[in-house]
């Protein structure tokens, strides 16, 4: 689909601050904490990451839709962003094995977005006065308009979201005589993450995120994953719960993102919500265990807190950000459990950190 005929549309922060553009996607008003992703290839892995649930991505590649859509690399089975942001936005496409264009895309899923802003200004913008709340509109343009929709947008802290994006009943993939079983907890798991797992001969049944561990448990699995996911995860004392169920087996546990955050938790750390968060595809971490670098994809808002872990006696530190020392991941003493905050399985990013999958398997065949 192509607007012979774009109609404006306008940006407005929950500081006040507008910028005005032109509509693609659905003709419509929509909200969320609005962020921003550095990377600048992705974009529709970007978009279809239930991570971003509940946000409206800014993303600061020049080019936007120049290669289409293709079915086999979305994340999830729909975009999980409640808006986005470009400055200029592709009606056409020159990938040949493109299966749509990404203003078909984005209107059949009844995604609102701007272009024709000056995307890196509002990321400087928002990385100086940090994460907050925006709507983007290109029904209306009146400010008290906006703003009485703006006022009704839910604070990203405090939100617990990833029950509104996991399976909502068990889901098996994989091969059933595979080697590995592997029970995924699901608080908004990534399509490439199961891949990895599923290359590495696992069988794996997905819970839905609020699944009592006695349902869980009774499978028998070999091991347990908790995956990425949207949301505060200091708002989800039920997955707290269920993990700390799943270091008293002693089994293998393998967590990301969120899945990172809520490991702390179950081992008495806090979180926290940060300026801004790390969205894009070349962070550089340091592996403080074999004393190596890893550039690294990343989406997350929130952290675990630094000091908190330097107290707790059961946790030691294995990686940390190398642009703001920000603890990038752990190990829980005493068992055969660890977390990054990062994305090792990558889609869109570097392949850097996919060893986290082996010795994950490596856990589990000792």
């Amino acid at each position: 689909m192509k607007y012979e005929f774009k109609p404006d549309a306008v940006l407005m922060l929950e500081d006040g601050t507008v910028f005005k553009g032109k509509a693609i996607g659905k003709i419509g008003t929509t909200g969320g904490e609005i962020c921003f992703n550095t990377g600048m290839t992705g974009y529709q892995e970007i978009y279809t990451d239930p991570s971003y649930y509940g946000q409206v991505v800014v993303t600061t590649a020049s080019h936007i839709g120049n290669y289409g859509v293709h079915a086999q690399e979305s994340e999830s089975a729909k975009p999980s962003i409640f808006g986005l942001v470009v400055n200029k936005f592709s009606d056409t496409y020159s990938r040949a094995n493109a299966t749509e264009g990404l203003q078909q895309y984005l209107t059949c899923h009844d995604l609102v977005g701007i272009e024709g802003v000056d995307a890196r200004q509002i990321v400087r913008h928002i990385r100086d006065k940090g994460a907050m709340n925006c709507v983007i509109s290109s029904e209306t343009t009146n400010p008290e308009e906006l703003k009485a929709y703006l006022e009704k947008v839910p604070d990203m802290k405090g939100l617990e979201l990833s029950s509104s994006v996991c399976v909502s009943e068990p889901v098996f993939r994989g091969n059933a005589a595979a080697k590995y079983k592997v029970a995924v907890l699901d608080l908004g798991i990534k399509e490439s993450i199961l891949k990895q797992l599923l290359k590495r001969d696992v069988y794996c049944k997905i819970f839905p995120a609020k699944t009592d561990f006695s349902v869980i448990e009774e499978w028998g699995a070999d091991a347990y994953f908790i995956s990425n996911g949207p949301g505060d995860p200091a708002a989800m004392d039920y997955a707290v719960a269920t993990v700390q169920k799943m270091l008293e087996t002693d089994k293998p546990l393998f967590g990301i993102c969120l899945g990172h955050q809520i490991l702390a938790r179950a081992c008495d750390v806090k979180t926290y919500k940060m300026h801004n968060g790390h969205r894009g595809l070349n962070h550089p971490v340091k592996n403080l265990t074999a004393g190596t670098s890893e550039i690294t994809s990343q989406n997350h808002g929130f952290a675990v807190d630094p000091e908190s872990v330097k107290s707790a006696e059961n946790l030691e530190v294995t990686h940390i950000n190398l642009n703001d020392n920000t603890v990038e991941g752990i190990r829980v003493v005493g068992k055969n459990a660890f977390s990054v905050q990062y994305h090792p399985e990558s889609a869109p990013g570097p392949h850097d950190s996919r060893y986290l999958f082996d010795q994950f398997i490596s856990l589990i065949n000792q």
